[in-house]
């Protein structure tokens, strides 16, 4: 596990070249069919060599959410362990992780209708005044979400406008895990954090000149697919939506969305600094993969 481009992918590829893992991925936006350069999935070559489980598996306009991801997740676990192999769980969204291993609360479904009410708020007031509406019922949620974290916003005030009752009483129950798999957890830490930021700007800039506005522009022919799917609230995704919509300049969606991967780079720095029982590790040093395979080769019986 690790924030965004912290060469997940490519220490996964050679992972599997010197242990029997197959690879689950573990990203909410990578299972989505079609976005492939605004999500950085492995190109077909890689797919080919190293398959990844749980990408494309979704249309863009439908929804997949943790409770789905925990589902698919240990179904595929139990196949690959009967096979006699090791299931690699990959990934940066670190909410997938933490429902695997920690359990989740049976939350409710998702109802359209409030989903359409909330964003209408947002539209006509901004969603830092949602975040406030959130304080209201869920103060402890609110303390956690960002003000401008519109997708965790809208789940947190739906759950409460659905049931009556607030998110964080929801996750406060009990909902251990039901499996009794071993995980070994390893982080990729980058450090200093100015070299994350300049690979984060450096892809962005990759992914502009391989063709993203044209996969966003083919997305947005979808219909069904608007800005308030839960696909294309994915970094990157919802600023140039708005400057295909020329509401704002393609230099403004470009710094829109380097601050939000940022932004979400620190939040998953976070995510991983409160993990129990991790092997952390700079990915950018030399013999980063050496390292990693040292620490897994005597836990794995190699």
């Amino acid at each position: 596990m690790g924030p965004t481009a912290s060469r997940k992918t490519e220490f996964a590829v050679s992972l599997c070249k010197r242990f029997p893992c197959d690879v689950i991925s573990v990203d909410s936006a990578l299972v989505y069919r079609g976005m492939d350069i605004g999500t950085a999935k492995p190109d077909a070559d890689t797919l080919a060599r190293v398959p990844h489980r749980l990408i494309n598996i979704r249309n863009p306009e439908e929804s997949y959410s943790a409770g789905e991801f925990v589902r698919d997740a240990r179904a595929h676990i139990k196949e690959i362990v009967a096979r006699g192999r090791i299931p690699l769980l990959v990934g940066g969204t670190m909410m997938y992780f933490r429902a695997l291993t920690e359990g989740i609360a049976d939350l409710p479904e998702a109802d359209a209708d409030i989903r359409r009410t909330i964003d209408a708020t947002a539209e006509a007031t901004g969603w830092p005044s949602v975040h406030k509406e959130l304080q209201a019922v869920d103060p402890v949620a609110a303390a956690r979400i960002n003000p401008n974290d519109s997708q965790r916003i809208q789940r947190a005030l739906e759950v409460y406008r659905v049931s009556g009752k607030a998110l964080t009483d929801w996750q406060a129950e009990d909902c251990a895990p039901t499996d009794a798999a071993d995980y070994l957890k390893i982080g990729l830490q980058v450090e200093p954090r100015k070299e994350l930021h300049e690979r984060i700007a450096l892809r962005l800039d990759q992914m502009v000149a391989n063709g993203f506005l044209e996969e966003l522009r083919e997305l947005r022919m979808r219909p069904g697919l608007t800005e308030q799917s839960p696909s294309m609230r994915s970094v990157g995704y919802r600023q140039f939506w708005q400057y295909l919509e020329e509401r704002c300049t393609l230099h403004e969606a470009k710094e829109k969305a380097l601050f939000a991967t940022r932004q979400l780079a620190k939040r998953q720095f976070t995510w991983l600094r409160s993990e129990k029982s991790i092997f952390t590790i700079n990915p950018l040093e030399a013999g980063a993969i050496d390292a990693i395979s040292a620490h897994l080769a005597p836990r794995l019986g190699e």
